[in-house]
């Protein structure tokens, strides 16, 4: 009998115990289940903020600028930019990629492995032309295809903003001003320099040059039949600078030359007169009966 009451005491501490594990287990869950709803509202998941920064957005990874995350709901998923693209990260609610030149990756400096083609060093974007002495021409790529550009006259590719720009804002290897244009300023005084004084092109009476602070010389030209005068520092017509007179000789007529000087005074338009038949007035009957 004795023992019999044992086995009753010991299945009934087991039972308890059991029980009281059940309880702990229920109140363990109520308590997580409890946690991941202030989560939700809060915008913020205890499991999920080491991966996604919050449930929801496109987030640029931290050393490489090609690479961002896609988070949904919590699910994170690792992407990649086109080659030669990288993440643009101003707002988290837009998957963009974008030009190198449009975002900072200095502090996420890594990239994907390039895919290159011919003239393309990778698969998109603006690429400098490979001989370092042609400074005006440059590739657009587009899935490893190439365009290439040339840069309006005075003006050379800018590797650093992707676009043509003065020589001396570009500051590319064997493209300064002096190495593309063949001129150098003229020493002058203090004074003279603060003016950015101009010199006349001495191969082309069209173009002139107009030295920055006195000593970096920028192209720049007339319109179509004018050319600088030297003396006046200037852009006149072609028969106001004798030492130009026959510059657009072959070109262009004298009747050219004077119409350009004295275009056609414009016939102004006719005045356009309707045809419809304008409608008599309306009465009203109350305004016949008085």
């Amino acid at each position: 009998m004795p023992r019999l009451l044992n086995i009753v005491i010991l299945l009934l501490f087991a039972v308890g115990m059991a029980t009281a594990a059940g309880r702990k287990q229920q109140a363990a869950e109520q308590n997580r289940r409890k946690n991941a709803a202030k989560d939700r509202e809060t915008g913020e998941d205890s499991e999920t903020t080491d991966q996604c920064p919050e449930p929801f957005g496109y987030f640029a990874d931290a050393e490489q600028c090609d690479k961002y995350y896609d988070c949904r709901d919590g699910e994170i998923t690792e992407k990649l930019c086109p080659d030669g693209m990288v993440f643009n990260d101003y707002s988290s609610e837009y998957e963009k990629c974008d030009l190198p030149f449009n975002i900072d990756c200095s502090s996420r400096s890594k990239l994907q492995t390039p895919q290159p083609s011919q003239h393309c060093p990778r698969k998109h974007g603006y690429f400098a032309h490979e001989e370092t002495n042609i400074c005006d021409k440059f590739y657009y790529c587009v899935d490893g295809k190439f365009n290439m550009i040339t840069c309006p006259n005075g003006l050379v590719y800018n590797e650093k903003a992707g676009i043509c720009s003065w020589p001396d804002e570009a500051k590319k290897k064997g493209c300064s001003s002096e190495e593309v244009f063949n001129f150098e300023c003229p020493k002058v005084n203090e004074s003279a320099a603060a003016t950015h004084p101009r010199y006349a092109d001495p191969d082309d009476c069209q173009y002139f040059y107009v030295c920055i602070n006195g000593d970096t010389p920028r192209r720049s030209g007339c319109k179509l039949g004018q050319v600088f005068d030297d003396v006046q520092k200037k852009c006149d017509w072609v028969r106001n600078v004798p030492e130009c007179a026959d510059w657009y000789k072959g070109r262009l007529t004298d009747e050219q030359l004077a119409e350009l000087e004295n275009p056609p005074t414009p016939r102004p338009r006719p005045t356009k007169v309707s045809r419809r038949k304008p409608r008599p007035p309306k009465h009203s009957p109350r305004a016949e009966e008085e």
